[in-house]
């Protein structure tokens, strides 16, 4: 058997990972190939499905756009 990593929580530092400002990224799979989620652990509980083909482009616009917002 093999150990494989398929879920991540990002929190802020010093806040528990049940915190209102902590996601999760999770490796998915429902029978048509893996690909990632992102989800909020707000009360909203967002969540964001990324397809593996997507992300490239997907992480370059995001990138993009939080390098124009005002600190």
């Amino acid at each position: 058997m093999k150990i494989r990593t398929t879920q991540l929580t990002v929190a802020p530092e010093g806040e528990p990972i049940f915190s209102e400002r902590a996601y999760t990224v999770t490796i998915d799979d429902q029978s048509a190939g893996e690909y990632v989620v992102v989800e909020s652990l707000d009360d909203q509980g967002g969540k964001i499905t990324i397809d593996k083909a997507d992300w490239v482009a997907l992480r370059d616009a995001i990138e993009a756009m939080v390098k124009e917002c005002r600190s």
